[in-house]
């Protein structure tokens, strides 16, 4: 069945290669998704879909592709870009700009492969409703805004997006990244980790940089937050879990020679268990607020926590079912299992919302002979990768790949048809 659904993409693929270029060239930050929603909007429109949805959550898209009795399963691609400036010479590459939430001109690319995975859920969504002798059920297709903040999910759902589409009774998702083009890689439970993001301010007194005795200095208070906030995967998580604290960003101050009143951090969280996720964010926080006691601080620390995902888990059993699908269709050999990724994605925020399974895996976008010899040669951190200015996937296989893996992945769980 997935081999006659697919045998349509044949000639699809110069519009579909199109439409990514396109995607590629005119990125647009998180939150800011308007012209991309737009023209995915259309692309449901046209591949004649019932329903479509615009402006869920902001720039959220979902399309209802209603055919007959069956499961309603849902497909989902996430659609912003970051502000990072591109340098792969592609003749397609962004030159654009944009400003971001702070209000600063930033560069804009689509450095985390969204327009790939938006461009593969077009084509998929089209080949499914090309095709709907082939199928029962309900189709659900969701394009989503801002998953770079770790928010676009969780403001569709807020909006009521299971209100006013049919609830799914699975959630599918993929993702490209640096792996061989044209292969699929998966893993089972938590295959992503859980993302906390923390603004940290301390609060001290600033004086001239000769009279250190007049102040109580943040700078020197940030700095024994830093050494001690490492101590925490080392010393308070077991050795059997895993977690990550990184403080990315610390500022204070505006001379050599004036102590500030406030130090400010920026700290990100990745765990993978609830258990661990609570014991870190505490320690966190414990520390923060003993250090700024210890030194005297003229008030308390403020603390925001910003954004947050959770780990993202992979249904078990419903992993393996599509997997089995995909080692049928691509063959046993294209298909490879995976560890687990530091890096967060907020796709289960939607299962988790309906208590739903959700099954995600990654596809590969880099020439295999490329992937192949920094394996050989022990580089494989000079492959770019996502987020990197260098990352962009090869159209084929990649768009190809994308968009089979998505329909194989839905055939799996709707209705066959009678």
């Amino acid at each position: 069945m997935a081999r006659t659904v697919t045998a349509g993409l044949a000639t699809m693929k110069d519009e579909l290669a199109d439409l990514y270029r396109d995607l590629h060239q005119h990125p647009e930050l998180s939150l800011q998704e308007t012209r991309t929603a737009g023209l995915l909007a259309g692309r449901l429109r046209d591949a004649g879909f019932d329903e479509v949805i615009e402006k869920i959550g902001g720039t959220g898209v979902a399309g209802v592709l209603r055919n007959g009795t069956g499961p309603v399963v849902m497909l989902r691609a996430d659609i912003d870009a970051l502000p990072v400036e591109e340098q792969t010479d592609l003749p397609y590459a962004s030159r654009v700009r944009g400003v971001d939430g702070e209000g600063r001109d930033v560069p804009v690319m689509h450095a985390c492969g969204h327009d790939m995975h938006a461009t593969c859920l077009v084509g998929a969504a089209t080949l499914l409703a090309r095709a709907r002798e082939q199928w029962s059920g309900t189709l659900l297709v969701v394009f989503q805004p801002a998953e770079e903040l770790a928010r676009g999910a969780r403001d569709m759902v807020e909006a009521g997006l299971f209100e006013r589409v049919p609830k799914p009774e699975i959630v599918l998702g993929q993702h490209v990244g640096p792996l061989p083009a044209g292969f699929i890689g998966f893993g089972t439970g938590p295959v992503m980790a859980a993302s906390d993001s923390l603004d940290v301010t301390l609060h001290g007194r600033g004086a001239h940089g000769s009279r250190p005795e007049a102040s109580v200095d943040p700078v020197l208070m940030a700095a024994n937050v830093v050494t001690r906030l490492q101590g925490i995967v080392g010393r308070e998580v077991p050795p059997a879990d895993t977690a990550v604290v990184t403080v990315g960003r610390l500022q204070a101050g505006t001379k050599d020679n004036i102590i500030p009143s406030t130090a400010e951090l920026g700290i990100n969280i990745r765990t993978y268990t609830p258990e661990t996720r609570t014991l870190v964010r505490a320690a966190v926080e414990r520390i923060v607020r003993a250090e700024s006691k210890a030194s005297a601080a003229v008030a308390e620390p403020t603390l925001e926590w910003l954004a947050s995902a959770p780990a993202l888990v992979s249904d078990p059993d419903g992993t393996r079912t599509t997997v089995a699908a995909f080692a049928a269709h691509f063959g046993q050999e294209r298909v490879m299992p995976m560890p687990q990724v530091n890096a967060s994605e907020d796709v289960g925020v939607f299962g988790d919302a309906l208590g739903v399974p959700t099954v995600f895996w990654f596809w590969g976008g880099l020439e295999t002979r490329t992937v192949v010899a920094a394996l050989q040669e022990g580089r494989l951190d000079d492959l770019p990768s996502n987020h990197s200015p260098h990352f962009a996937p090869l159209v084929e296989p990649t768009l190809s790949t994308g968009v089979e893996a998505l329909v194989v992945a839905a055939l799996t769980w709707l209705d066959g048809a009678a």
